[in-house]
């Protein structure tokens, strides 16, 4: 072959090179919103926690969200919760929607459509007491063999646009949505804006190519917890840093003074509680493989009892297209195979084969030492399972902890604050099952020694729970905040707050001394 010839091949090629890569970066250029900054901005970023979930600050962030948008996020949160500010009777059956009838006059939020509540103390028309209402749940004990879980409506809130500000940067085109169960419901029903919501940074990127791909220092998604219920504010933080300092995979939490403007001036609306989603970074950062099937379980299925296995229960949060579920049924069935009474070594061969048993032992018993209520071994719900591809098991991570490190609620077997789980029968059979083999109820003795004398020593809490009382006392109180936290139930029970969290971890750890030298030896 002539050198010309090969100069004139060589030249084509280096054409065509440069004119794919000349149409790839025309492709993935957009034009871009003004401030707009690849590191704060951009998807090739690595999650930064030190600014999105810093330990020892509280961030401030502002959410501007239209008239028109505001009007429909209120105007959907009436559809689904009734009239806000009713505080209407719950009673057995949680917040329900209202019933359908005649709309009476009252107030209603902007854009809302102010509906009829029920009459006081009357449950809407239809609802059985014996009867799991269809996509809620009841609010007391259940029936025996049935799990409690489901949301209090069987849609989720609207999303719309916002925009972010952070630091003197903008994020636009943000989606967010109200998101929470019983503390949505109840704090809609209480009068009150501080809900809690998701920020989805590129949920609307097919409306607005400009914020294709849109990120904040890493992270697409982040939720906000309203720490609803909770007079001292620290409860999901705190529970979420015991799991992972107790080895328990789960999401970093930092504290947000959140403010909104929703059409005429910004207004404090609270202190909330930033939250890791688990389906964007936590499996991407606490795990090798991203790539696995994760799901968030919800509902009766999601107690694991044998036969109750459906879709529905079982939602797909990655690999959603791939309508496979072979993972979660072959747990089913190793957990309710016949060799648990007639060959317990195979059958726990074989669980753990598809379960990391010992991660999820491990969890249990941090779960009890700190006592951890909404959650499976009272409700069906508030846990992700990851099928981890590097072991082909699934991980069991916890969610949702603001009913945790509190002496209220319920466990299995009718026992407040119990450590012996033995006595939840084929209700909670991950429990019941796994506690009641003497291989696995020794490792959970051994697990509930090491939290109390670790993640959960009472001296380790209290200085844990003095520093983050210190931290966010100016913006519960008002301090720095300018206007005390709207949920501010007194400045006397925020401060008291302070000391029940630190009595409560001393009251956890002799309880739970005296339970582990109550246990033969060899537990």
């Amino acid at each position: 072959m002539s050198r010309r010839k090969t100069s004139l091949i060589l030249g084509g090629m280096f054409l065509t090179l440069l004119l794919s890569a000349s149409v790839m970066l025309a492709q993935d250029t957009v034009a871009r919103p003004a401030g707009w900054d690849e590191y704060s901005h951009g998807d090739n970023t690595a999650p930064d926690y030190t600014v999105v979930f810093p330990q020892a600050a509280v961030n401030t962030i502002t959410i501007t969200i239209s008239p028109d948008n505001w009007q429909a996020m209120q105007a959907d949160m009436t559809g689904l919760f009734g009239e806000f500010g009713v505080g209407m009777n719950r009673g057995a059956m949680g917040g329900f929607r209202p019933p359908e009838g005649d709309v009476q006059p009252g107030q209603a939020p902007p854009g809302g459509s102010p509906r009829q509540p029920p009459a006081e103390g009357a449950p809407p028309e239809g609802f059985d007491a014996n009867q799991m209402p269809p996509g809620g749940r009841m609010g007391g004990n259940f029936p025996d063999g049935m799990a409690g879980g489901g949301d209090f409506t069987d849609e989720n809130p609207i999303w719309v646009t916002a925009d972010i500000s952070f630091n003197g940067q903008t994020w636009t085109n943000v989606g967010i949505r109200y998101k929470g169960n019983s503390t949505l419901s109840g704090a809609w029903s209480n009068g009150s804006l501080k809900l809690g919501f998701k920020l989805n940074f590129d949920k609307f990127e097919d409306d607005y190519p400009t914020v294709k791909n849109q990120r904040f220092y890493g992270f697409d998604e982040l939720s906000f917890s309203s720490n609803f219920r909770d007079s001292s504010y620290l409860h999901e933080k705190a529970a979420a840093d015991i799991f992972r300092e107790a080895g328990i995979p789960a999401a970093q939490t930092a504290f947000y003074a959140v403010y909104l403007d929703y059409g005429d001036d910004p207004v404090y609306i609270g202190l909330y509680t930033a939250v890791e989603a688990v389906e964007d970074t936590v499996i991407q950062t606490q795990f090798a493989d991203d790539s696995g099937n994760l799901y968030k379980p919800e509902g009766t299925g999601a107690g694991f009892q044998a036969g109750t296995f459906d879709e529905a229960t079982f939602s797909k949060e990655t690999n959603e297209d791939a309508a496979d579920y072979s993972d979660i049924l072959a747990l089913f069935e190793a957990l309710h195979a016949e060799t648990r009474t007639t060959d317990p070594a195979a059958w726990r061969a074989h669980l753990e084969a598809i379960l990391d048993v010992d991660e999820f032992i491990h969890w249990l018993a941090v779960n009890t030492v700190i006592q951890n209520w909404d959650t499976y071994g009272t409700m069906a719900h508030n846990y992700y399972l990851y099928n981890d591809p590097t072991t082909g098991r699934f991980t069991w991570i916890p969610w949702d902890n603001n009913e945790a490190l509190s002496s209220g609620g319920r466990r299995p077997g009718g026992s407040s604050g119990a450590f012996d789980l033995t006595g939840t029968g084929d209700t909670w059979p991950l429990i019941s099952y796994l506690l009641a083999d003497p291989v696995y109820l020794e490792r959970y003795v051994y697990y509930v020694e090491a939290t109390i004398n670790g993640a959960f020593a009472p001296e380790k809490m209290a200085a844990t729970y003095t520093a983050l009382h210190t931290l966010i006392a100016p913006y519960v109180l008002g301090e720095a905040s300018g206007t005390a936290d709207p949920a501010l139930e007194s400045v006397d029970t925020f401060k008291n707050s302070l000391n029940q969290l630190i009595e409560h971890a001393s009251q956890r750890y002799a309880l739970a001394q005296a339970y582990v030298s109550s246990q033969p030896a060899g537990n």
